[in-house]
């Protein structure tokens, strides 16, 4: 069995398509989306092979006016955006506390870490859950178009969760084939909000540190030139 970090997750992906376009079918997907940034190339590819359905479930933003904001900002783009194939959009349950208690023990874990990966399981598994409930042929997230999300870990859930659930995952790399710059250009397209955490207090957390030490390097810097 080849290991799953040697997977090449857009080839995979590329061979299902064309397989499915040989049977001359258009499968239902079930498509788990963090945010309208990261939606927007992957909607922009995969409505030209699929019936889309976006599943906006992300219990770990907070506060709750920036879960607002992004929800909000999706729901603008599906209705701007023209497509090939149906899309439409879920909201899922917005409980925050499902997010705390997923990540309990784990507050101090970096960013890109164990919490992380709880936190994909987490959104994915209620994916893979309601996919099955619909009848969908398959379901995936949109969470690996960003270079920061590891997605042979998002692969490798979406593989387990599939056998729990017994509906099929799509495998995807989507920052390949220039998959995030194009949702970079799209962003700036649709005049998107891109927020600059990922979303939860801990990310936030992390990312508000990393400016501070910014500031505090720029502000070193000028001093030694000054001098």
């Amino acid at each position: 069995m080849r290991e799953l970090a040697n997977v090449n997750y857009q080839k995979e992906l590329e061979k299902l398509i064309e397989r499915q376009q040989k049977a001359g079918r258009v499968p239902r997907l079930f498509l788990h989306a963090c945010c309208a940034p990261c939606s927007s190339y992957v909607l922009e590819y995969l409505s030209r092979f699929f019936s889309v359905t976006v599943f906006f479930y992300n219990p770990n933003i907070s506060p709750k006016e920036e879960y607002e904001k992004r929800v909000a900002e999706i729901r603008r783009l599906i209705s701007e955006m023209e497509f090939l194939h149906p899309v439409s959009l879920v909201e899922g349950e917005y409980k925050p506390e499902d997010f705390y208690e997923m990540a309990k023990g784990l507050e101090d874990v970096p960013e890109g870490g164990e919490r992380c990966f709880r936190c994909y399981r987490l959104r994915m598994e209620e994916a893979a859950r309601l996919a099955e409930q619909g009848g969908y042929d398959y379901f995936t997230t949109t969470l690996s178009i960003s270079p920061l999300k590891n997605a042979g870990k998002i692969n490798e859930i979406g593989q387990e969760l599939s056998q729990i659930y017994k509906v099929e995952h799509l495998p995807s790399d989507f920052k390949k084939k220039n998959g995030y710059k194009r949702s970079i250009e799209l962003s700036h397209e649709y005049g998107l909000y891109r927020q600059n955490y990922c979303g939860c207090v801990f990310s936030k957390r992390e990312s508000m540190e990393k400016q501070r030490q910014r500031e505090e390097q720029e502000k070193c810097e000028c001093g030694s030139k000054m001098q």
